[in-house]
C-alpha cells in the first residue's frame, strides 16, 4: 500500500512526517541495527517505514550530511566502513566530550537521578542475562544520556550524539562478548560517585566505561571485513 492508498498518511504534515522518518532511521543507526556496508535505497526505506519517498529521501540526505551514511557512486546510500584508527579517534573524542558532559552535569545530579540511573542499570543487567543485545545497547545509551541531559547547557549533546551515530553500526561486534567483557560495573561506580558527591569519581567512571566498552573493538575490526549487503532496506 502506498501513501496515496492510505488517506490517513496524507493528513500528517510533511515536515512532521519527515522528522519522524529521520529520527526513526537515526535511532536505528545509533543503536547498531545497521551494520557496516549495509546499503539502502529511498524506495526500500519508504516501504520499510510505510511512508512516501520524499520523507525517506530527506532522512537519507540529512544522515549523509551527518556522516552516519555515505553516498555511493551508484547513488545508493550505505553505512560506511571504518578503520581501527578512525575508531580509536572516535573513542578518544567520546571520552573528551562525555567526561566534560558528566562534569557539567554533576552539580545538577541528585538522589533522584541516582535512583533512575540505578533502575536503568538494572534493566541493562537483565538484558545481559537474557542475551538481549538490542535492549542492552538501548539501556546503555539511556544511562549515559540521562546523565548528560542534566548539564545546564545542551551544546554538548548534539556533538555526543554525532559520535554515537558514527560508532553505532560497529557495536554489533560487542554481541559476542555481551556480559563477559566487564570485570567491574562502571555504571555502579558512576551512581556511587553521584551519591557520594564525588565529581572526579563520576568522571573516571564514565571514562573507564567508554574505554571498557570500546577497547576491544579495534582489534575485532582489524580481523574482520563485514560483507557489503543489500541491508534491511
Amino acid at each position: 500500500m502506498t501513501s496515496s492508498d492510505n488517506p490517513s498518511k496524507d493528513k500528517v504534515p510533511l515536515a512532521t512526517l519527515q522528522e519522524r522518518v529521520y529520527r526513526e532511521l537515526r535511532e536505528s543507526i545509533m543503536l547498531g541495527h545497521f551494520h557496516p556496508g549495509d546499503a539502502m535505497t529511498i524506495r526500500g526505506l519508504a516501504e520499510k517505514l510505510g511512508t512516501s519517498m520524499m520523507p525517506a529521501r530527506e532522512a537519507l540526505r540529512r544522515l549523509v550530511a551527518e556522516r552516519a551514511l555515505t553516498l555511493l557512486p551508484n547513488r545508493r546510500v550505505a553505512v560506511p566502513h571504518m578503520t581501527p584508527e578512525t575508531f580509536r579517534e572516535l573513542t578518544e573524542a567520546r571520552v573528551a566530550l562525555e567526561v566534560l558532559a558528566a562534569r557539567r552535569a554533576f552539580p545538577a545530579t541528585d538522589e533522584a537521578l541516582a535512583e533512575n540511573l540505578a533502575q536503568i542499570n538494572a534493566q541493562q543487567d537483565e538484558a545481559i542475562a537474557a542475551g538481549d543485545w538490542a535492549q542492552y545497547q538501548e539501556r546503555n545509551r539511556a544511562f549515559h544520556f540521562a546523565l548528560y541531559a542534566c548539564a545546564p547547557a545542551q551544546v554538548l549533546l548534539p556533538l555526543i550524539e554525532s559520535l554515537w551515530l558514527q560508532i553505532g553500526p560497529f557495536l554489533y561486534l560487542t554481541r559476542e562478548s555481551l556480559g563477559t567483557t566487564y570485570l567491574e560495573d562502571r555504571h555502579e561506580e558512576a551512581i556511587a560517585a553521584i551519591k557520594g558527591r564525588d565529581e572526579d569519581g563520576l568522571a573516571q567512571a564514565i571514562e573507564q566505561d567508554i574505554r571498557d566498552g570500546m577497547g576491544g573493538l579495534p582489534a575485532l575490526l582489524a580481523k574482520r571485513t563485514p560483507a557489503v549487503t543489500g541491508g534491511p532496506v
